[in-house]
């Protein structure tokens, strides 16, 4: 089986991201399942056609008359299921990367197809899931100017259709520097993390840095006083830019990973290191119950209760991070570490 490289990417964004217990790549539904509540799905299909059609004299569905025909022409690119809070959220995205930019044809014709992929999608979660909520993604690393200006306008059509069915279903269409920011970044932000050879596009990233850095470095070893940072861009190694989407990640990933190398690259001062080792600064500072830092001599557990496995270095002595971070209603830990982050940036 064919495996593209967006979907790999998406599969480890939903996996270390998302923190999606369950994932996978080319999700299609079997011929024997019973398809559910088929005339409301009918009737999801005529309304979402119509309404296109007046709108914006968009054929979304072509030729296509019946529900269950449209649902076995296509599949869902990566699928991922969370189960926080012991409420699953199911995540569904399509991903296309087209070298001059999103094409499907036509302008409209590529429109039509971005929304036809939408709703499909959203019939067959209603249909073989019966969930009512979940979050719906198109994305593409290039979109032309006039595609995606079209595809706004669309997208704000799509809840309207979905309230009338009662279903909380986000859609979005995520492209250009949104890519960048909202599934690149969050991604390369956790690459350090993952060592699962399955996930071709963190592997070949990872393969890609181990040639780079060594070239960087014989690099700047040879370097002379005329070379230029343009010279050196091509032996640059691949990674975070910084801070960008950390909207999209949970809490806890944003603590493993960003707090993590912050802490090690010093962005705390040795008097805060050693607050940080403290319930009370800790309480008022990150509205933890434990102290964010445990010292590793402190502790002759190879792994603490509440504490991440993996120690981190700070100041050339090992602490082990606490891993007690919430972000609900009546517990949310999340603003407090945004805070500290921003002020460090």
């Amino acid at each position: 089986m064919k495996i593209e490289i967006g979907e790999s990417l998406f599969l480890s964004w939903l996996k270390h991201v998302k923190e999606c217990k369950i994932v996978q790549m080319n999700w299609k539904a079997s011929s024997q399942w019973e398809l559910e509540d088929k005339e409301r799905l009918t009737e999801l299909m005529e309304t979402s056609r119509a309404h296109f059609a007046e709108l914006f004299d968009y054929n979304i569905y072509k030729g296509t008359t019946r529900v269950e025909q449209l649902i076995a022409q296509g599949e869902v690119d990566v699928i991922g299921v969370n189960f926080d809070d012991e409420e699953e959220h199911i995540y569904a995205i399509d991903v296309a990367f087209h070298g001059a930019g999103l094409n499907y044809g036509a302008r409209k014709e590529t429109v039509e197809r971005v929304i036809k992929k939408i709703m499909r999608t959203a019939m067959c979660l209603y249909g073989y899931f019966g969930t009512s909520k979940a979050t719906i993604i198109f994305a593409s690393p290039k979109i032309n100017n006039s595609v995606e200006e079209d595809l706004k306008e669309s997208l704000k059509e799509i809840p309207i259709i979905f309230q009338q069915f009662g279903l909380e279903y986000e859609a979005r269409v995520i492209g250009n520097e949104e890519f960048d920011e909202k599934i690149l970044q969050p991604t390369l932000n956790v690459l350090d993390e993952v060592e699962d050879t399955s996930e071709l596009f963190m592997r070949s990233l990872k393969m890609y840095n181990l040639f780079a850095k060594g070239k960087a470095t014989s690099g700047r070893r040879r370097s002379t006083s005329r070379e230029t940072a343009a010279d050196l861009k091509s032996e640059e190694i691949i990674e975070a830019k910084g801070l960008e989407g950390l909207e999209e990640m949970k809490i806890g990933v944003i603590a493993r990973t960003v707090l993590r190398r912050m802490l090690e690259e010093g962005k705390a001062s040795k008097e805060e290191i050693e607050k940080m080792q403290t319930k009370e600064y800790t309480k008022e500072t990150f509205d933890l119950q434990y102290p964010l830092l445990l010292k590793a001599t402190d502790t002759t557990e190879e792994k603490p209760l509440r504490y991440y496995a993996r120690p981190l270095r700070i100041y050339g002595e090992d602490f082990f991070l606490c891993s007690e971070w919430f972000e609900v209603s009546t517990n949310n830990d999340r603003p407090y570490l945004l805070k500290w982050i921003a002020l460090r940036k």
